[in-house]
C-alpha cells in the first residue's frame, strides 16, 4: 500500500486504526498483522533509542532516520509524530520537507512549547495561538505534494479547558489542515463533544493511551461516535518492555531460555518473518 492512499481512505469515509510503531521490525510485524496504517510514536521512540521518557529529548534527525528506515521496509502509509516541529516555522519546514523524503503520509504536528512532554503528562505548556498557526501554514507551503497529510494536535485540554481547545482547533483548521487531534480528552462526553464540533467537516483521531488521561475505547467504539483515526501509539512499546522484563528475569533466574521456548520464535520462524530466505535469493541473482 502506498503512503498517498491514506488520503484516499480517508477520503472514503473509513476509520482507520494505526498501531504504535517505533522502528523497522515493530512495523514490519504489524504490516503482517493487517493494519492498513501505522503511527510512529514519538514517545516510543524515546523509549527504544533513548531508555527515556517523552519530555522533548528526541531530535528531528532520529525521528526522519526512524521514518526512513520504516518506509524503506513497509508498505503501509505511515503517520509520524512531529512533536512541535522541532523549532520554529523554518525549523517546521525542514521537519516537513525532510519527513516527506523519508515517506511519512501523514506529519503530525502540535502546540506545546518547548521542552514538550508527552500528552498525558501535567505541567504541558502551549505556544500561543498565531505562532502555531504561522507554523501550520508554513507546514503546509512547504510539501511538495498533497497527499501528504498535516494533523494538527492541540494540548489545550490540560493547560486552558475543553472550550479554549476547541477554539484553537477551528483556528487551525482554518489553515487548511487535513486532520486534527485533540489531546487528552477527559470523557466519553468530551469525546462526543469533540466530535459533534468537528467530525462532519475533517477527519478526528483519538488517542488511545493505557493508563493516560482519556477512557480507553475500541477502535469501533470510537467510529461509532465520529473518529476517522484511533492511534494505540505507546501500547507496542508498553507490550514489549512488560514482556522483556519477564524474558530477563527467567533468563537470569533458570540461567536458560528453555522455560520461554513455546513464547518465542526459533531462529527459522525469525528469519521466516524477516524474509531472510527472499534476501538471499535476491542476492544470489547477484553472483
Amino acid at each position: 500500500m502506498q503512503p498517498s492512499l491514506l488520503k484516499d481512505q480517508l477520503a472514503a469515509g473509513r476509520t482507520l486504526l494505526a498501531p504504535g510503531v517505533y522502528d523497522a521490525l515493530s512495523a514490519l510485524i504489524a504490516e503482517q498483522a493487517g493494519f492498513d496504517a501505522l503511527y510512529l510514536s514519538g514517545a516510543s521512540i524515546a523509549y527504544a533509542r533513548l531508555g527515556r521518557s517523552d519530555v522533548g529529548l528526541t531530535t528531528y534527525t532520529e525521528v526522519e532516520d526512524t521514518l526512513a528506515r520504516i518506509t524503506e521496509r513497509v508498505r503501509r502509509p505511515v503517520i509520524v509524530d512531529g512533536d512541535t516541529g522541532f523549532g520554529n516555522a523554518l525549523n517546521v519546514q525542514r521537519t516537513v520537507r525532510g519527513f516527506e523524503r523519508a515517506g511519512a503520509a501523514m506529519i503530525q504536528l502540535e502546540d506545546q512549547g518547548f521542552p514538550k512532554r508527552c500528552g498525558h503528562l501535567a505541567g504541558k505548556s502551549l505556544v500561543p495561538v498565531d505562532e502555531m498557526c504561522g507554523k501550520l501554514r508554513a507546514a503546509l507551503d512547504a510539501r511538495t505534494r498533497d497527499t501528504t497529510l498535516i494533523l494538527a494536535r492541540t494540548d489545550a485540554v490540560a493547560v486552558e479547558g475543553l472550550e479554549a481547545a476547541f477554539e484553537r482547533a477551528e483556528r487551525y483548521f482554518e489553515c487548511g489542515v487535513d486532520a486534527l487531534f485533540i489531546e487528552a480528552l477527559r470523557s466519553p462526553a468530551q469525546l462526543d463533544a469533540a466530535c459533534a464540533r468537528f467530525a462532519a467537516r475533517v477527519p478526528l483521531l483519538a488517542n488511545m493511551v493505557e493508563g493516560g488521561q482519556t477512557p480507553i475505547e475500541s477502535a469501533q467504539a470510537l467510529a461509532a461516535r465520529g473518529f476517522r483515526i484511533v492511534i494505540f501509539p505507546g501500547g507496542t512499546a508498553r507490550a514489549v518492555a512488560h514482556t522483556l522484563q519477564a524474558y530477563y528475569g527467567s533468563l537470569r533466574e533458570h540461567g536458560t531460555t528453555a522455560p520461554w521456548r513455546e513464547r518465542m520464535l526459533d531462529f527459522d520462524q525469525l528469519n521466516a518473518l524477516i524474509g531472510t530466505s527472499a534476501l538471499l535469493e535476491t542476492a544470489s541473482r547477484y553472483d
